[in-house]
């Protein structure tokens, strides 16, 4: 199954995201069920690494993450996916404007994660995204999309 977590710049919680679900993939022995990614929905971040205090939430919960280039998503990557995962309701919107009500598009939790760019708040943000990829790779590996 092919996964992409898409924020506004790919720099905060969309390569959060990205990483923690890999790690529980990894934890889970599912590693190899998944093809995981990320991407935005902007493209002023392209090229840019993770941004420092999301790399240092990841760093101090235990999450192994690589190197990253900021990118926005493409037609490619969009249509090669099972499921695009939206961090915010106006990401969601920028996605469904340009693909279409799509069914593989949804958001990760019931509500807005909220960007840490703005908030500051890298660990409400982490909690929320472990949260969301937490319910997420359980209702995968049960058989269930939602």
């Amino acid at each position: 199954m092919r996964i992409i977590f898409v924020c506004h710049g790919n720099i905060c919680r969309s390569p959060m995201a990205e990483f923690i679900f890999r790690n529980l993939a990894d934890k889970s022995g599912l590693s190899s069920s998944f093809y995981i990614s990320s991407a935005g929905v902007s493209s002023e971040e392209t090229g840019n690494d993770i941004y420092p205090p999301a790399k240092r939430t990841l760093r101090a919960h235990g999450i192994p993450f690589s190197s990253h280039r900021a990118h926005r998503i493409t037609d490619d990557e969009f249509f090669s996916c099972d499921l695009v995962i939206a961090l915010d309701s106006s990401n969601l919107r920028a996605l469904q404007r340009r693909f279409g009500m799509d069914g593989r598009i949804r958001m990760l939790l019931d509500r807005d994660v909220d960007d840490p760019w703005y908030t500051d708040d890298f660990e409400t943000a982490y909690r929320d995204i472990l949260s969301g990829c937490t319910e997420l790779i359980s209702s995968l590996a049960s058989g269930r999309k939602s």
